[in-house]
């Protein structure tokens, strides 16, 4: 991992402790992320949070009865504000917090019934260590489990900046430390390895609202960061209605098969 984008995250975890703001601030988006994701965990399982930051999303997946769930992330820091979170938790026993990096997983193979990622392969800065963080969690992942990829993907961000265009809005960008993924490209690699999978548009609409439509009927100066209360709005309306291509972020949801299916 390039030196800069760790320390990115490890003043992330110092500035912001235990608050979900050391992840990302937009708070509705990462409850969708949080929705999406829980769909495709069934209580009872073992679970693998790779890229946890500080354990806030990990801690909300746990309140599913899971049999286990362990995060792991590559900042120290941030491992640390995550079991001292954990200290508030019951059970305590369940859930653990380890540095690790998704490049290497320190696991054996077949240990987790079910791994996800929130927001992590972009942190990888080339497309061959993506596919090398996709292969770990692929290889710890149970035959018959599920891995899932909530991502921030290319195609989405170049069409919500066309719309952009059309009013005269300044583009979006990506940060330094990330690199998103192309839809294209993951598919088609998912393809050539025979890999079963599905895509989860789960936040377009709340991309439209909070990236688009609040610019055109909002000062946004009158709210920093993420405080415009048109974001709740069109929060409400993605948990009911969802897809149009222009969520950035998106689940990818893997099926490990039995071998010769």
């Amino acid at each position: 991992m390039d030196n800069f984008i760790k320390k990115y995250w490890d003043d992330q975890a110092e500035r912001h402790g235990c608050s979900h703001e050391a992840s990302w601030g937009d708070n509705f988006a990462i409850d969708l992320e949080i929705q999406t994701i829980g769909k495709y965990i069934p209580e009872g399982t073992d679970v693998l949070d790779v890229g946890c930051a500080n354990g806030y999303s990990t801690c909300r997946q746990f309140e599913k009865k899971l049999k286990s769930i362990t995060g792991i992330d590559f900042s120290e820091k941030m491992i640390s504000f995550a079991n001292e979170r954990k200290k508030t938790l019951e059970f305590q026993d369940n859930i653990r917090f380890l540095k690790g990096d998704i490049r290497g997983l320190p696991f054996d193979d077949e240990t987790f019934d079910v791994v996800y990622t929130t927001r992590v392969l972009i942190n990888l800065p080339t497309w061959e260590e993506q596919k090398k963080g996709i292969c770990e969690c692929l290889r710890v992942c149970r035959t018959g489990g599920t891995v899932v990829f909530s991502e921030a993907f290319w195609e989405p961000l170049v069409l919500l900046n066309s719309i952009r265009l059309l009013k005269h809005l300044p583009s979006l960008v990506e940060h330094d430390f990330n690199r998103y993924l192309k839809k294209q490209q993951l598919e088609s690699y998912l393809k050539s390895q025979h890999i079963t999978f599905q895509a989860d548009d789960f936040s377009s609409i709340y991309y439209l609202g909070s990236r688009f439509l609040r610019e055109l009927v909002t000062n946004p100066e009158d709210y920093p960061g993420y405080t415009n209360p048109i974001n709740e709005i069109f929060y409400q309306i993605e948990c009911e209605y969802s897809g149009g291509g222009m969520g950035i972020q998106q689940a990818y949801i893997l099926k490990k098969e039995h071998p010769g299916r």
